[in-house]
């Protein structure tokens, strides 16, 4: 299938998480299979006034491809410019928060704050779409709240402004991450639009993401926190539609992967910024395991890289 003029291979996508899906994060997901990436969150306003920190959130490479860039802000006129800068710097999709609850972004009316206003979120799209000469698309929330569902609208108000896709989360933005999404939602604005919808939302395995395309009858799957520490899910969500279910992988197979996600990020940021980094990935390649909250005290007090790999080493039982 394709987004605008970009062709996804694949129905599973890596979701964009603020703090987690960094380049190196998003290779690895890439090797296991997904179709499509998103950077994390990129401010509007931070992009055009070259704020500390922009450029790591910004950088690609070619091996990731397709990458979307995700986008926030509410001036059109800053969206827009923002938007040409994003396609300068390698996005092969430009895509829209209009989703994210947190207070820090809805203060300034953006994220899921759109969700107040169609027209205004109208005219936010259509800014983008008019600056990018990539494709543009939408990631929303069903609705601020569960008594005011309001997807259908918006997702019909982004294919008018141009959009090429739509993803939807199942939940209102007054849900945060509880309770369960509505998978009905999704496919509501699927039989509502023309243009692809991603679901997203509870996907936390394979079965699961069968589940939704057969239930909703939307175009791709998004994966955000089932991701976690199990890149893996992509492979399994790929063989289970091809052929059959995977076996999940080997605890050596977690390390050595772990190993490597470690040396990619302390090799782009640093050995003390990479290593706090990755004691959060750490923890979620190690659960499940027996033993794991021990390896989280350790990894936790890890300062360095030989630290950090010597109790990768022992607990997973993997060569340096």
């Amino acid at each position: 299938m394709k987004i605008g003029n970009v062709e996804i291979t694949g129905k599973a996508v890596l979701a964009p998480l603020a703090g987690i899906t960094d380049m190196p994060f998003r290779m690895i997901c890439k090797e296991q299979g997904a179709a499509l990436v998103y950077t994390e969150m990129i401010s509007a306003e931070g992009l055009i006034r070259n704020q500390k920190g922009t450029d790591e959130i910004t950088e690609s490479c070619p091996g990731e491809r397709p990458v979307a860039f995700q986008l926030f802000g509410r001036k059109p006129a800053s969206m827009a410019r923002a938007a040409r800068l994003l396609a300068e710097k390698g996005a092969d999709i430009i895509d829209i928060n209009m989703g994210c609850p947190v207070k820090k972004v809805t203060k300034g009316g953006a994220g899921s704050a759109l969700l107040k206003d169609i027209s205004e979120a109208a005219a936010v799209i259509r800014a983008v779409v008019e600056a990018s000469r990539v494709p543009v698309t939408v990631k929303m929330r069903t609705g601020i709240n569960l008594d005011k569902f309001v997807a259908v609208e918006l997702a019909q108000a982004a294919e008018a402004a141009g959009s090429s896709a739509v993803a939807v989360h199942g939940r209102s933005a007054g849900q945060g991450f509880g309770g369960k999404a509505d998978w009905s939602k999704i496919a509501a604005v699927k039989a509502a639009v023309k243009i692809p919808v991603i679901g997203n939302g509870d996907i936390v395995s394979a079965n699961d993401a069968r589940r939704m395309l057969d239930e909703t009858g939307c175009d791709l799957v998004m994966v955000g926190r089932g991701a976690l520490g199990n890149p893996w899910i992509f492979s399994e969500i790929n063989a289970l539609l091809e052929h059959g279910e995977l076996p999940p992988p080997e605890p050596k197979v977690r390390g050595e992967t772990l190993l490597r996600h470690l040396r990619a990020v302390t090799g782009r940021i640093g050995e003390s910024a990479g290593v706090k980094v990755m004691r959060k990935h750490g923890a979620w390649y190690s659960k499940g395991l027996v033993g794991s909250p021990e390896f989280r005290r350790v990894i936790n007090h890890a300062g360095t890289i030989a630290e950090f790999e010597d109790a990768v080493q022992k607990f997973f039982s993997v060569s340096l």
